[in-house]
């Protein structure tokens, strides 16, 4: 029987369920996005706590502009909230704060604090929060596939063999809006769904992935340590055998 693994280094999560959990409630879909920033909030200590490095959260897709316009202002209002209200406690717990995503079709305001959090935070070691906006795996790697032939096309001026080398791993991933962060160890996937709906597809190829009917809002500490127990119990082969296979 293998060890028990470590806790895993990087996580992502998919924050899903903010909506059914207002509906249940008889509240406004807005409601359901504040409660799952102050979730979000808990998460972060408990990840601190745990020491794990990474986290990546699903905070707005691509696919998210097809919502009601009214929802996605109040998204948009939430998170300028979350960022301005957040800074300070982000410096004085040594957590950075990383984004990932084309951020040029945000609200101007909402860009330009993001950015400045980025900047204010970049020196911090304990925890990189990842925070996922406007991102959808599928444009990401077309979009970091474009910047490699780009230049590629620029070596062939000087060195067509190079130039028509196969794109290496490394290549594309210096491209990715992820770089530098490791690859995904653990995918977790609050709200009863069970799909990845195209979110790190590049980063998760060797993740575990962890589904619970629990809501967003409702995820707890609880709930984080049943999926790290689960997590801890998986055999982690990357496609070759355990010691105990061989």
């Amino acid at each position: 029987m293998s060890e028990e693994n470590p806790n895993p280094r990087h996580v992502g999560i998919i924050l899903d369920g903010n909506g059914r959990w207002a509906r249940a409630r008889g509240l406004k879909r807005s409601e359901g996005h504040k409660a799952g920033g102050e979730a979000l909030d808990r998460l972060l200590d408990q990840f601190l706590d745990l020491r794990i490095p990474y986290i990546s959260l699903y905070a707005f897709s691509t696919e998210n502009w097809k919502r009601p316009k009214m929802e996605i202002q109040a998204i948009w209002s939430l998170m300028r909230e979350f960022f301005s209200s957040r800074l300070e406690r982000c410096l004085e717990k040594g957590i950075r704060v990383h984004a990932s995503g084309d951020l040029s079709r945000l609200p101007a305001v909402n860009r330009k604090l993001i950015l400045e959090v980025i900047e204010k935070t970049e020196h911090n070691r304990n925890l990189t929060a990842n925070f996922c906006v406007n991102y959808g795996s599928q444009d990401e790697i077309l979009i970091a596939a474009t910047k490699v032939l780009h230049r590629r096309l620029d070596l062939a001026k000087k060195d067509k063999k190079k130039a028509a080398a196969l794109i290496s791993k490394s290549e594309l991933e210096k491209e990715l809006f992820t770089y530098p962060l490791p690859p995904v160890d653990l995918m977790v996937r609050p709200g009863g769904e069970q799909r990845l709906s195209n979110f790190l597809l590049w980063q998760s190829a060797y993740a575990e992935l962890y589904f619970t009917d629990t809501l967003w809002p409702d995820f707890n500490k609880r709930n984080l340590m049943t999926a790290l127990k689960w997590f801890k119990s998986r055999p982690r082969k990357f496609g070759g055998l355990l010691e105990s296979q061989d």
